[in-house]
């Protein structure tokens, strides 16, 4: 772990233990902690922002001294946990500068290596972090009951996939000063999104919802009692030659439907049929013509 992420990740661990004693009694140092300790400490974590960490990950993160950060989505609760939004904003309110080093005695060493960490600050600043959280555009709430699909475009090189985390966000780190991805969602409009770093700082994107996938999942969800409505409704929804596919856990196989026997599916309220989720849709010309979903 770098000096920088050292300092604040540090200095992260000594506020959560500030703000957890500040309503419980512990040993001041968070590496003191033990079992009862730990257990407190994960239920106040969890009654304050809905998530919690493993006893394995506690000793791993705070009762040791780790070689790497932590997942992001972990920076960013911890980070809440103690009064921030995420874990950027913790940063930005302490900043890391060369006064926070520990002065070195042997100036001629530091006289020798001073073209290695000219080179190690000079490779730094060539990578812009980019940081971006997804809202719906109706709610205006995090988008976070399922993991967005991102694919970000390079150039003159194949795509890389990524998810977004418990939050709803997303981190990418580059040399590039501009950042192109494609952000995909069952219950929302595909979109292509081009961010320049120099207006990325706390960017919040907005997605329109698919009144498409939208539908579907209330006439899967919906308390719905006109069920030929319901039907004449599917049967406006979906292309004819419409190819369904069902996909089984643990990838076991896969199911084709034909728009009639999906339609059936839909209108029959049975118990299951709450439990059908949609995974992936295709529209031509304002109707369903693919569509992939599964029954949990």
């Amino acid at each position: 772990m770098n000096p920088e992420h050292s300092y604040h990740f540090n200095l992260l661990k000594q506020t959560v233990a500030t703000t957890f004693l500040q309503h419980y009694s512990a040993p001041n140092a968070i590496e003191e902690w033990k079992g009862e300790d730990i257990v407190t400490f994960q239920e106040d974590l969890f009654s304050k922002v809905k998530a919690k960490v493993s006893e394995k990950w506690f000793y791993t993160y705070f009762k040791n001294e780790p070689e790497k950060l932590p997942r992001i989505d972990m920076l960013n609760l911890l980070s809440q946990y103690v009064g921030f939004n995420n874990w950027h904003a913790f940063k930005e309110a302490h900043l890391f500068s060369s006064s926070t080093k520990k002065k070195n005695k042997k100036p001629l060493y530091w006289l020798t290596a001073l073209p290695i960490i000219m080179l190690i600050f000079y490779s730094k600043s060539l990578k812009n972090e980019f940081h971006f959280c997804f809202v719906d555009e109706i709610k205006n709430e995090a988008i976070t009951k399922i993991p967005l699909d991102i694919k970000v475009l390079q150039n003159g090189e194949s795509p890389l996939h990524f998810k977004t985390d418990s939050l709803g966000c997303f981190e990418f780190t580059t040399k590039e000063k501009t950042i192109t991805f494609v952000v995909q969602s069952p219950y929302h409009k595909t979109d292509t999104i081009v961010r320049s770093i120099d207006s990325n700082k706390n960017q919040t994107v907005k997605l329109a919802p698919d009144d498409y996938a939208l539908m579907l999942h209330y006439y899967t969800n919906g308390n719905i009692k006109d069920w030929t409505t319901h039907k004449t409704q599917l049967n406006n929804l979906i292309a004819d030659n419409a190819k369904i596919y069902q996909l089984f856990a643990n990838n076991i196989g896969v199911e084709l439907y034909t728009k009639d026997k999906f339609i059936r599916t839909l209108t029959i309220p049975t118990s299951s049929l709450k439990s059908i989720e949609i995974l992936d849709k295709r529209l031509v010309n304002g109707k369903i013509v693919m569509l992939k979903f599964i029954v949990k």
